[in-house]
């Protein structure tokens, strides 16, 4: 056992060794944040290039699964390394693919991500700190099981409690309900999308009421991708619909200090998760005041149908829905653009709404980072003055 041990041990020695042989990166290039510790690659320089280092000698491909993708050169000493373009500042899911095979890079933290779990990447974003740990009062994420009726299961969500909620016992407080995209899970949130340190940040400075929030697994991971598809009945994120409004809301209220009412409840979500958003919302808005809508790629309601007809009345749509907030990045093209078309038709019908676009991002975490700090405050704001 001793001797399995010491291999294991001088083989990971071997490796960290390897990747801090002297490369090819510029003297600005630094270790990326999403490394693990003390591995110096990847490291990504002031132009926001990332460059990577792999050590497979007797490989004979191997490539880094970034955007466009790229081949790796390599070296004597048996090291592979690879230079990316210029990438969008943000976090970036990639892999790494030897000899047809594809593996999570060591060098880096893993997340589950793209259906399973992969590497992930962070590029700095130079003036852009809303997302970083701040030295403020900061809340708690807390994991929480539970057992859900509708599917006779042990579940997991995770909840963001804001700062002061286990010493202000007196207080209650709304609730955001926040939904990760397709081939992600709960995780995705808490972990790529930097909520705690978002909210944090936003409660702070005053910008964001201090709220819950309540990220729970929609579905709409592999594993959970079964159904009839199109045309054939419900599609497989139909289910998350049960769960949420049958469990994780009577749940949450039964154990968390909440306003229990729909003027104090969001429903938000990015990618498909967006579109379970939608779907909810329409069929139970008088859960939810408040809806979020964050690169839905489809599923946007009918104008002037929508919403029970309400969206052919912009007044009694108001009423009802204190925030519509409606958001992509400016490089998202195909269907993941198409909320831009969503948010013309509502113009053009006088529908009360709030649009934003994220500059230079595409489907990415960076987008959706950017569209919570945007939303939450927003939220909540109607109610302020009467509740703790």
């Amino acid at each position: 056992m001793k001797t399995v041990i010491v291999a294991a041990l001088l083989a990971i020695l071997v490796r960290a060794a390897a990747l801090a042989q002297p490369g090819q990166p510029p003297a600005d290039a630094k270790p990326a944040s999403s490394n693990v510790p003390g591995v110096p690659f990847p490291g990504i320089d002031s132009e926001r290039r990332a460059y990577f280092r792999i050590l497979a000698p007797e490989a004979k491909n191997v490539s880094v699964g970034l955007p466009g993708g790229r081949a790796a050169t390599k070296g004597a000493d048996g090291v592979w390394t690879v230079t990316s373009d210029p990438l969008a500042p943000g976090f970036h899911y990639y892999s790494i693919t030897v000899d047809g095979a594809t593996v999570s890079d060591p060098a880096s933290e893993s997340y589950f991500g793209t259906g399973r779990m992969s590497s992930g990447i962070e590029v700095p974003s130079p003036g852009e700190d809303f997302y970083l740990p701040k030295d403020v009062p900061h809340g708690d994420i807390r994991a929480h099981y539970y057992f859900a009726r509708s599917t006779g299961k042990i579940r997991r969500c995770f909840v963001y409690t804001p700062p002061g909620y286990d010493t202000n016992l007196p207080a209650r407080y709304p609730v955001l309900y926040l939904q990760h995209g397709m081939g992600e899970d709960a995780r995705g949130w808490p972990t790529q999308g930097r909520v705690g340190f978002i909210l944090d940040n936003l409660i702070a400075t005053g910008k964001a009421r201090p709220m819950i929030v309540v990220m729970a697994d929609g579905d709409i991971t592999p594993g959970a991708m079964s159904g009839p598809g199109r045309g054939g009945g419900p599609m497989f994120w139909d289910k998350f619909t049960q769960v949420l409004i049958e469990d994780i809301i009577p749940m949450i209220d039964a154990t968390y200090r909440t306003i229990p009412d729909r003027e104090d409840r969001a429903l938000a979500g990015l990618s498909l998760g967006g579109t379970q958003t939608m779907e909810i919302t329409q069929a139970h808005l008088d859960d939810f005041a408040y809806i979020g809508i964050f690169s839905a790629p489809f599923g946007f309601p009918q104008i002037p149908e929508g919403f029970h007809g309400l969206l052919g009345d912009p007044a009694a749509f108001a009423r009802q829905v204190k925030v519509l907030f409606i958001s992509l990045g400016t490089a998202e093209g195909g269907m993941t653009a198409s909320g831009r078309n969503f948010h013309l038709a509502l113009e053009k019908a006088g529908i009360k709404h709030v649009y934003y676009e994220s500059q230079g991002t595409a489907h990415e975490w960076q987008t959706w980072r950017r569209s919570l700090y945007h939303f939450a405050p927003l939220l909540f704001q109607a109610t302020q003055d009467s509740n703790p």
